[in-house]
């Protein structure tokens, strides 16, 4: 039985408590390095990957939207260098997390072990796993290898080596924790092919040596990193920042708040009860111009995003094109503690333009919006190495948007 809630807070001291667990409200750095990088994705516990690449890879986002223009080879070396601090794997999806939680997911990839996966990647577990030991074997063997190695023949062609089958078994073997990434494959020069090494071999020595916590003390951490990184949570948070299982994130909540590591909350305008992180930041007030990633960790959990803001953020790319609302590869703007904008964004680098396809107001925008906004395009623009910004679609903020970048 959960203690009674003690504490009410009002909608605006929780979002300003999210919005400094999330780094946000912070001078940017005058020269963000790898450091800074560093520390962020300590901070959030986790980075969504995502291969899709219209104004830039989705990973690189989160920390722009913090640091502003930091260079992307940062965060590069600290993924995939030779001296990284991060490790891919699934946290909340496909996922950057920082190396010393890599205990802290064994749980995961040992019930991944047992069938705890997608469920056609799960059968095919089942009903190949001598051909997925014989990839496993080969890796040992040969090393270093990539999804193209098991290409061999004609797509879709019988024999060991098919293509469709040598992929999915790289994918079981990432997902179980025998393999990981050792690195990504012309991540310099745009490329972004998992090149795969037995876990032992692709991570440094220090952490392969850890010990394995059990299931409740990885998960227990896990809870408390998400409470950190968001603040203040309602159940269903923090259970979906690393998706853990529904029964093990109740137990562990429970457990923590016995413990006396959450306190249960009430705030206002939310249905369900919440809990506070241990010395949870409460500023004044959050100062910020952020351009949000679709997979932003502050707006990745759509029901959270509207508690908060009080605004329905949806991914629209898999929505037909004429059903769209606000386009394609749309970026909110946070301004100051309020979500004020959207821009469905393009990088076009043939001619080295950032193009708005559309830009609209949101309820909370001020007329300080559009100036504010334009100056963040322009510092995104130079960050991605292009020329300048050019709207050239629709919405209600098209128009004077395209006046302050003519007019800065």
């Amino acid at each position: 039985m959960l203690p009674p809630v003690t504490e009410t807070l009002s909608l605006k001291t929780a979002r300003r408590i999210a919005l400094a667990a999330q780094g946000f409200g912070r001078a940017r750095p005058s020269a963000p390095g790898r450091k800074h990088v560093r520390d962020l994705a300590g901070r959030l516990g986790v980075i969504q990957i995502d291969s899709v690449n219209v104004v830039t890879r989705t990973h690189y986002l989160p920390a722009f939207s913090r640091l502003g223009d930091y260079p992307r080879e940062a965060l590069e070396a600290e993924a995939w260098g030779p001296r990284r601090s991060l490790f891919e794997y699934w946290g909340h999806e496909a996922s950057l997390l920082p190396l010393e939680m890599q205990p802290l997911l064994r749980w995961r990839m040992e019930r991944a072990r047992g069938g705890a996966m997608w469920t056609g990647l799960s059968r095919f577990g089942r009903e190949k796993r001598d051909y997925i030991d014989g990839v496993l074997a080969e890796i040992e063997r040969r090393g270093p290898v990539t999804g193209g190695d098991f290409a061999e023949g004609q797509r879709g062609a019988p024999g060991w080596w098919s293509w469709s089958d040598g992929k999915r078994a790289l994918e079981w073997l990432f997902w179980a924790g025998l393999i990981t990434t050792k690195t990504r494959k012309g991540y310099v020069s745009g490329g972004f092919e998992r090149v795969y090494d037995l876990t032992e071999c692709a991570l440094p020595a220090r952490i392969v040596d850890l010990p394995t916590p059990t299931e409740a003390e990885a998960q227990r951490e896990l809870v408390r990193i998400s409470a950190r990184a968001m603040g203040v949570a309602t159940a269903a948070d923090l259970r979906d920042y690393y998706r853990l299982p529904l029964a093990d994130a109740r137990d562990r909540i429970a457990e923590l708040v016995e413990m006396g590591e959450l306190t249960p909350v009430t705030v206002q305008g939310w249905r369900h009860p919440a809990w506070l992180a241990p010395n949870a930041k409460v500023p004044r007030k959050v100062a910020t111009n952020a351009l949000l990633s679709p997979f932003d960790n502050l707006i990745w959990a759509r029901d959270r995003t509207e508690r908060l803001f009080d605004v329905r953020v949806r991914l629209e790319i898999y929505t037909p094109a004429h059903k769209r609302a606000h386009g394609y590869y749309v970026l909110p703007f946070l301004e100051d503690e309020a979500i004020t904008a959207r821009v469905d964004l393009k990088s076009d680098r043939k001619a080295k333009r950032l193009l708005v396809q559309a830009a609209w107001r949101e309820p909370d925008a001020t007329p300080d919006t559009s100036v504010r906004l334009a100056a963040e395009l322009r510092l995104m623009a130079g960050w991605l190495g292009l020329d300048g910004v050019e709207v050239i679609g629709r919405g209600d903020l098209a128009s004077p948007l395209s006046h302050c970048l003519e007019h800065p």
